[in-house]
Order: C-alpha cells, then sequence, then structure tokens
C-alpha cells in the first residue's frame, strides 16, 4: 500500500471515529435533553395518550381526564368545579404545561413516577398506572370562602390547628382551568391579561400589608419577652404617640377608643395603633423580627406542598420605622396562609403543626405511597401561658371590640381586625383583615382562619376588616365546625 493511499484510510477511519462519538453523544446526551425538552410534542402526546391520575377532596375526585377528538393528544385534563378548587388544584394544559398541585405531583398523576412502578415495569420500561392526591379539604369550608368572597378580589385560608391540615384555599377572582385544558389559547389569553389577575394564587402567593393582624405577632413578642407580664397590664403608651425621630403623629382609627397606655387586651379590642406602635419600638426590631420568623415569616422555604411566597417582617429599620411594623405597615407583608399560622399556633397552645394542603398519595390500587399527616413538624412558637392569654384577648375582640361580626353561638371565638394602608399616602383603598380561631363548644372541633379582602367595590368609608373580612371567616369557621 503506497503513502497515500495509507493517508487516506487513516483519514478515513478517522472521521468514521468521530461520527460514531458523535452519533453516541447526540444518542445518550443531545438525545435526552430534546426529549426532555418543553417544546417536544412527543412528550405531550405521551403525557395525554392515557387518563391522567386524580385529585381528591373528601373521597371525591375533582379531576378528570376526557378523550379528545381530531388531536393527537388522546386526552385532556377536566376539572370539577374549577373555580372553586383552582387555588388547590393549579392546572394542567396541554399547551401550557402544569402548576401547583398538578404540577407537583405530575409525575405520580401521569404514570411515571418511580414509586407506581413494579420490577417488570422498569425493565420495560412500561408505564404504569397512574397515582392519585389526596388532599386535606374540606369541600364545605372551601364552599363556605368562595361564597362568602363572592365577587370580592380576595383570599382565604382555614387550617385545623391541632393538624395542620388546610381545609380551605380560595382565590378571588378565580379561573376554570378546564377553559385552557386543549390549549384554547383565546381563554389562556384573555385570563393572562386581564387586570384583576385571576390566576394569581391570593391566598398563598401574594403578601400584602396586613394591617393591624400584626399586632398579635408584636403582644407575642412583648409577652414572651417580659416587656409586659399580663395582656392585662397597663402599657406605658402615650395617646397621641409621635414616631421617634419625626412629627409624624400616630392616630387611632377610633379617636374616643380609651387607648392611652392601655393594657394588650384593651388595645386589641380597641385596635389602638399608639400602643402597639410604641411596643414595637421599645422592643426593638430584632425581638419583633424574631417572633415573626417563629411564626413563619421571612421564611423561603415554605412548602405546603405549594410553595407559598414569604411574608416578611424587614430589617434594617430607623425607630420610627419599626413602630410602622408595629401595625402591620411599613415593609411588612404577610399571605392569607401566614395569618392563619399565626392564629393556629395561639390556638394549639402556642405550638405550630406545620401546615399541609395534602393528605396522602397513592397507587392506582389505593396502596399509600406517602402519608404526609403522619410526617407534620411541630414547633414550639410561644409559652402555653402567653397563647392562653392571647386567645383571652382575642376573644374580648369578637366578643366587645372591633370583631363582632365573626360572633357563632355554640362556638367560642377569638379575632383580630385588621385594614391595611394601601398605596402612597394611603391614596388607595385600604385592605381588609381578619383573622380569627373558633372552637365548638359541644365537640374538639377547632379551625384557624385568615381571611382578606384586596378590593371589594366598597365606599372607602366602608372598608373594615369587620365589615368584609369577618362574615367570610365566620362562614369558614361555622362549615369547619358543623362538619
Amino acid at each position: 500500500m503506497n503513502k497515500t493511499i495509507r493517508r487516506a484510510a487513516v483519514f478515513t477511519l478517522l472521521l468514521v471515529l468521530a461520527l460514531l462519538v458523535r452519533a453516541t453523544w447526540v444518542q445518550f446526551y443531545d438525545g435526552k435533553a430534546l426529549a426532555d425538552n418543553k417544546d417536544n410534542r412527543r412528550n405531550a402526546i405521551e403525557l395525554y395518550a392515557n387518563p391522567l391520575g386524580n385529585i381528591i377532596v373528601a373521597g371525591d375526585a375533582i379531576t378528570g381526564s376526557a378523550r379528545t377528538k381530531g388531536s393527537d393528544l388522546a386526552y385532556k385534563r377536566t376539572y370539577t368545579d374549577g373555580s372553586l378548587y383552582a387555588a388547590v388544584t393549579g392546572y394542567s394544559s396541554q399547551v401550557f404545561g402544569a402548576t401547583q398541585l398538578e404540577g407537583i405531583y405530575q409525575n405520580l398523576l401521569d404514570g411515571t413516577d418511580n414509586q407506581l412502578k413494579n420490577p417488570l415495569d422498569t425493565i420495560t420500561n412500561k408505564r404504569a398506572d397512574p397515582g392519585d392526591v389526596v388532599t386535606t379539604i374540606d369541600p364545605d369550608v372551601q364552599k363556605a370562602a368562595y361564597r362568602a368572597l363572592g365577587d370580592n378580589k380576595g383570599a382565604a385560608v382555614a387550617i385545623d390547628p391541632k393538624t395542620g391540615k388546610i381545609l380551605a384555599a380560595v382565590s378571588t377572582p378565580s379561573y376554570d382551568p378546564s377553559t385552557f385544558s386543549a390549549g384554547n389559547s383565546a381563554a389562556w389569553k384573555k385570563l393572562t391579561e386581564d387586570a384583576d389577575k385571576p390566576m394569581t394564587n391570593r391566598a398563598l402567593r401574594q403578601p400584602l400589608p396586613p394591617g393591624s393582624t400584626f399586632k398579635l405577632v408584636v403582644a407575642a413578642a412583648a409577652l414572651e419577652d417580659g416587656l409586659y407580664s399580663s395582656v392585662d397590664k397597663d402599657t406605658d403608651s402615650p395617646n397621641p404617640y409621635t414616631l421617634p425621630g419625626t412629627t409624624q403623629v400616630l392616630a387611632n382609627e377610633n379617636a374616643s377608643a380609651p387607648c392611652e397606655n392601655a393594657s394588650i387586651r384593651v388595645a386589641l379590642q380597641y385596635s389602638c395603633n399608639n400602643v402597639f406602635a410604641k411596643m414595637a419600638v421599645d422592643l426593638g426590631q430584632d425581638k419583633v423580627r424574631a417572633m415573626a420568623e417563629k411564626f413563619g415569616f421571612n421564611d423561603t422555604s415554605q412548602d405546603v406542598p405549594v410553595r407559598a411566597y414569604p411574608s416578611v417582617y424587614p430589617s434594617d429599620m430607623d425607630k420610627a420605622q419599626t413602630g410602622l411594623s408595629g401595625i402591620g405597615q411599613f415593609d411588612v407583608t404577610a399571605t392569607p396562609l401566614q395569618m392563619a399560622m399565626v392564629s393556629a399556633a395561639i390556638a394549639n397552645d402556642g405550638k405550630l403543626v406545620s401546615p399541609h394542603m395534602v393528605s396522602q398519595t397513592s397507587d392506582a390500587d389505593g396502596t399509600v405511597l406517602k402519608d404526609y399527616d403522619d410526617s407534620t413538624e411541630t414547633k414550639e412558637i410561644v409559652g402555653s401561658s402567653t397563647a392562653e392569654q392571647l386567645r383571652s384577648a382575642m376573644q374580648t375582640v369578637v366578643e366587645e371590640g372591633t370583631g363582632t361580626n365573626a360572633r357563632i353561638p355554640g362556638a367560642t371565638v377569638g379575632g383580630k381586625t385588621g385594614t391595611a394602608q394601601h398605596g402612597e399616602n394611603n391614596s388607595k383603598t385600604p385592605y381588609a383583615w381578619f383573622t380569627s380561631y373558633a372552637k365548638s363548644d359541644s365537640s374538639s372541633k377547632e379551625v384557624a382562619v385568615a381571611v382578606m379582602v384586596e378590593q371589594s367595590g366598597a365606599a372607602r368609608s366602608e372598608v373594615s376588616g369587620n365589615g368584609l373580612a369577618a362574615p367570610v371567616a365566620k362562614a369558614m369557621m361555622r362549615a369547619a365546625l358543623k362538619n
């Protein structure tokens, strides 16, 4: 073989080797990337080739699958009472993906989760029958919240204080995931461009200023710190109170309320701003923040299992800003979930059981794969004496104070109202808040709730936690205690 032929042979061999290496790379690396690409239609075809598993509420499926016509996607997702449960389920769409429980448990619901496969399925790579997701939601509490919120823009959460089970999570205005589950672009565009943002989960993922409901956190910090030994001890609270280093006088909503040097009980009853602003300044921002964080503020990994947006208690404030933070203003924000957690911990003798909206997952035969009710974490937030005193003071708010619209015959109810400023110089309609707990006088049933009404259409003078949010909380608490 002459030299030229030999060189050509070696070059050709190198080309063949390079081709083999490239083919192997494409098959085992790029191939996987292409297969996993969200724009690869084969994935959607495979995902919707068979009916999906279901999300369950009180033993009934609130999701389903329907056969399609004229499409290479054999099935589409369907929803029972889609608008009612959208804040729980999220959506599963052939075109727009999946969110919340639909997205978190997508592999379980479509049968690709390894927990579902038997050894033969693993060898053959056969897709297993899909599993189900069993929620903690109480349909009666969910419906009560949804109906009571009505046309208002707002949200509500209910928690069982003893177990951490989320009994309701509602956000309004809502949407029906069925309208775009098959990829209806017009329906999707209408929802995503709606100024009222119906696809925002206000219950878990829209923190807003909590207003006077945050005074419960400040009161807890003062009692635990020993600044005040009892909710009935007079505080050092001048009225009017001028924020430190400023000329800004902090007014109270009720000018005739007995807020000067008022006890914590009276200050919660009348929602005295001067008392809690001064209390926050006396404690200092670090002690208030520490208590807020014990309740769950500033937690960036709050999964229920949907990732909730963190509620925020700020840092690096001056004394005036710390004073405003004591009444739930300045840069303090909270979700309804967070404020329900505050009431739940107080109701449960100072202990917070980790909130969760999934009870268990199961395979197609109903065999439990994971039980979330048995894996909850319990943390002591405040001592039992502090919790007992706060419950007593919250009962006074409902029986004699600003929260009378939450009274329920046959139940012990405690609560706290809040009206949070909105916009520069409070130029926009305030937010109305109410957080509370209720316990049946005839059974062991109890519940903690939080309600936020962002916009109701009511005149500014009619916006209050007692007027707008407390009736929603009352409807939810009655439903929870009845069942």
